[in-house]
């Protein structure tokens, strides 16, 4: 059965290029921002812009609209969680039976808030990628349009890193360098080759499939 290995990080840690490093070597992965981008695009449009009216444009959601609604606000910001997680997880249960189904050896799920949304209880092992603070903040702060304290609003939202690494079954450090992070990728598919992973069948048969 198709092993799920859960990737996350923090903000800034690197976590979209580890991620394509995986799926370099072969492995599926499901991008949880790219999925979000998806289902903002249709099953979640109707029931995003009942929530906020205003936030959609011709049948998408407007993710820049919707983030002044509902950034800084947790009240807003948990009813917006409330629509979107059960379409992710459907999204995710759908890659799920494909994987199973065409047995895929390993199943990236590349999740940003994996550990705060219980998504590691869906996962077999975590991967999580990490660098230290500052390196973080600058590579946070270098990107256009954030700020100081954007930044310090997004951080404090996210599990702290040291958390992170003590949930880890694994961790990918990317303070020095894509050559040094590719090598730990690799490790990892190595170490996890030919492993028969459970919470694929869990999932299916929580699903109700056969």
């Amino acid at each position: 059965m198709t092993f799920i290995l859960g990737l996350t990080g923090s903000i800034g840690m690197g976590k979209s290029a580890t991620s394509a490093m995986f799926r370099e070597l072969g492995a599926w992965v499901y991008d949880a921002d790219a999925a979000v981008h998806e289902i903002y695009a249709g099953p979640a449009t109707p029931l995003v812009e009942a929530a906020f009216p205003g936030v959609s444009e011709n049948g998408v959601v407007n993710r820049e609209k919707l983030g002044a609604a509902v950034f800084g606000k947790p009240e807003a910001l948990r009813r917006l969680e409330s629509i979107v997680h059960p379409l992710l997880r459907d999204h995710q249960l759908d890659l799920v039976r494909r994987a199973v189904a065409q047995n895929v050896p390993l199943l990236v799920m590349d999740v940003p808030l994996l550990f705060e949304t219980g998504g590691d209880r869906r996962c077999d092992a975590v991967a999580v990628v990490s660098t230290d603070a500052e390196t973080q903040r600058q590579r946070v702060l270098a990107r256009p349009g954030m700020t100081p304290e954007k930044f310090e609003m997004i951080h404090v939202k996210q599990m702290p890193d040291a958390e992170k690494r003590r949930r880890a079954h694994f961790i990918i450090d990317t303070g020095h360098g894509f050559d040094h992070a590719r090598r730990q990728v690799a490790d990892i598919v190595r170490a996890l080759s030919g492993r028969t992973g459970e919470a694929a069948r869990r999932l299916l048969a929580e699903a109700g499939d056969a």
